[in-house]
Order: C-alpha cells, then sequence, then structure tokens
C-alpha cells in the first residue's frame, strides 16, 4: 500500500530500460518503494538495470513484456499482479521513430504508432483493470507535450503521443471513483539516449527532473503534470496559434 505521502511500496515499470522510468525508480526507492517490476523486452541491459536497483536495496524483478505483442499482454501482465498488490503503474514505453524515414516508409510510421499509441492502450486497460480489482494505485503515463499540436518535424510521433494523451485522460475520468489514479506526465524534450544528436529544444529538461515532478504529483494526487511547469503556459499559447502562423514558426 501506498504510505502517508501518496508514494507506492511496490512499481511496476512498462518499458524496463526507460531512462525516465529508471531515474524514478531510483526516486521512489529513495523515499519508499521496495519492489519494483522491470517489464521488457529481455536484454542485458534490462537484466542490468534490474541489478543497479537491487544495490539501492530494491526486490527487483524482471518480466518479459512487448509493447508490440498485445495479445500476450494479459497473461504477461498477470504474472505480475498475481505476486501481490502493485501501488503504481509506470507506463513509459515508446519509440520516437524518424520522422522523414517514416513518411517514406509508411510501414516504419505504423510501427511508431502502434508502439506508441495502440501497445499502450492495450497495456494500459489491462493494467487498469488489475488496479481496480485490487481497490487502489497508480497508473502513470508518460505522454509527451508533441501531442499537444502536432508539429511539421515530428507529427507521425506526436500524432501517437496525442492519442496516448486522449486515452489516458479518458481513462482517468472512467477510474474516476474507483480507488485507482490516472496521472498524465508531458514532458517537454528530455535529454536521452533516444534524442541524442538532436537540436536540443527550448526548456530542455532531465530524466531527473521528470522524476522529481513523477513524485510531486504523486503527492498531490495530480492528474496531469507538466514538466518543466512553465510548458503549460507555452503550449496554451501555442494551441492558439492561427494555423499559417504556426507553419512559419521555427519549432
Amino acid at each position: 500500500m501506498k504510505d502517508a505521502f501518496g508514494l507506492p511500496q511496490s512499481l511496476l515499470i512498462l518499458g524496463g530500460t526507460s531512462e525516465i522510468a529508471l531515474a524514478t525508480a531510483r526516486r521512489l526507492i529513495v523515499r519508499r518503494t521496495r519492489t519494483v517490476w522491470l517489464a521488457g523486452r529481455p536484454s542485458a541491459a534490462l537484466e542490468q538495470a534490474a541489478e543497479q536497483l537491487r544495490g539501492m536495496g530494491a526486490d527487483a524483478r524482471t518480466v518479459a513484456f512487448d509493447a508490440l505483442d498485445c495479445e500476450s499482454h494479459e497473461t504477461a501482465l498477470g504474472k505480475v499482479f498475481a505476486e501481490g498488490d502493485v501501488d503504481m503503474v509506470l507506463l513509459a514505453f515508446g519509440v520516437l521513430g524518424d520522422q522523414a524515414r517514416d513518411e517514406n516508409e509508411p510501414v516504419s510510421a505504423v510501427r511508431v504508432a502502434q508502439t506508441n499509441y495502440t501497445g499502450a492502450v492495450s497495456a494500459g486497460l489491462v493494467c487498469a483493470r488489475a488496479l481496480q480489482t485490487q481497490g487502489h494505485g497508480s497508473l502513470v503515463v508518460l505522454s509527451s507535450v508533441a501531442g499537444e499540436r502536432a508539429r511539421r518535424s515530428n507529427f507521425i510521433y506526436g500524432s501517437s503521443k496525442a492519442g496516448l494523451d486522449a486515452f489516458a485522460q479518458g481513462l482517468g475520468d472512467a477510474l474516476h471513483g474507483t480507488g485507482v489514479h490516472v496521472m498524465v506526465v508531458r514532458p517537454g524534450f528530455v535529454r536521452t539516449r533516444m534524442t541524442a544528436g538532436l537540436p536540443q529544444a527550448p526548456l530542455a529538461t532531465t530524466p531527473e527532473a521528470v522524476a522529481t515532478a513523477v513524485e510531486t504529483g504523486l503527492r498531490r494526487r495530480s492528474e496531469t503534470v507538466w514538466v518543466p511547469g512553465a510548458l503549460r503556459l507555452v503550449m496554451a499559447a501555442l494551441r492558439h496559434v492561427p494555423r499559417p502562423v504556426f507553419r512559419r514558426l521555427p519549432i
């Protein structure tokens, strides 16, 4: 069960090698968390991540999980919930894709959409039902400001995150009053392996800053968290920029 501050004792990460997710796990382990499940494709990186968390004193375990294999989600994630209650699920998997390539290779574009949206819908619903059955827990979904308004430079990725964001908000409404809390996290540009080599955007942030925001959001039982917070105002303004003007912006 969560402590008096709303922080979890047990955590399931979907996307177990995500830098943001692991930064969040480390922060929560220091505070309260004792059991961490890392769900992802079996790899040396997944095992190394688990070993690092064990070194911090957590009971870290791995479970084979493939976002694209939706038919396996109930079985794979059911194994975790069969071991005991899960206080928090962090949905952190996703791919950025390559906009130029994906525009010319529809199959690649579909893979971005299937990973970021379809896989998340499947896994999110499986976990939501399990959390509802146990009567408590938080589902934290890593969205992106890219989903607020599609930009020419990354509209395939942005559209997939827009779908994920809308799904998570609707799921939060559906679960309201059940004891399950859904929190959508909207980071801006995060400096990670996934964004290495890309031009750094204004208000860039770090995995550790996102982890701090997640902890604060859990304590407050927030429904939406922006990282950094200033992006809320920036995106509110950009959302209303006329389309002909928006097209000419250097974003």
